[in-house]
């Protein structure tokens, strides 16, 4: 008796599942994602070298996908997104785009920091202390509820 072979890559049992392409395609906003981190602005390239490897005492990870958005710089552990804000976002419909992500942002619990393009550029050292600031701030979280302390602590 014969043993079979060993189905190949796209063959036998995954073929029946309904395929659809890889997950990335499934969930478009990773595929956005990872095209944006592969052409990042040169505002977000220089203020990723200042966040890199918990530079800020907090993880971030640049063009991070929170619920349909992609944002620019986001640590889930702080609750804290950094978005980069160049001159196309003062124009048309920009601002409302960007208030009712906001909205969307603070209800999923993050704070959105904004800052201009131009200060990256110009005030490198302003823009770290002020994400410093914050991603220290342990009171920092959008929705302003001080958070509860933890069982057995005093009031």
């Amino acid at each position: 008796m014969a043993i079979p072979n060993p189905p190949r890559n796209g063959e036998g049992d995954r073929a029946k599942r309904g395929g659809g392409g890889s997950r990335s395609l499934q969930r478009p906003q990773v595929y956005t994602a990872r095209k944006l981190r592969r052409e990042m602005t040169l505002p977000e390239v220089l203020l990723w070298e200042q966040l890199r490897g918990q530079k800020l005492g907090v993880k971030f990870r640049r063009q991070h996908p929170v619920g349909p958005y992609v944002t620019d710089f986001c640590s889930m552990a702080g609750k804290l997104i950094v978005e980069i804000d160049g001159e196309a976002h003062d124009r048309g419909t920009a601002p409302e785009r960007d208030a009712a992500r906001d909205a969307f942002l603070a209800e999923q619990g993050f704070e959105v920091v904004r800052v201009a393009a131009k200060d990256v550029l110009e005030n490198m050292d302003g823009v770290v202390r002020l994400l410093r600031s914050k991603a220290d701030s342990p009171l920092h979280h959008a929705c302003g509820m001080v958070p509860l302390p933890a069982s057995g602590e005093d009031f």
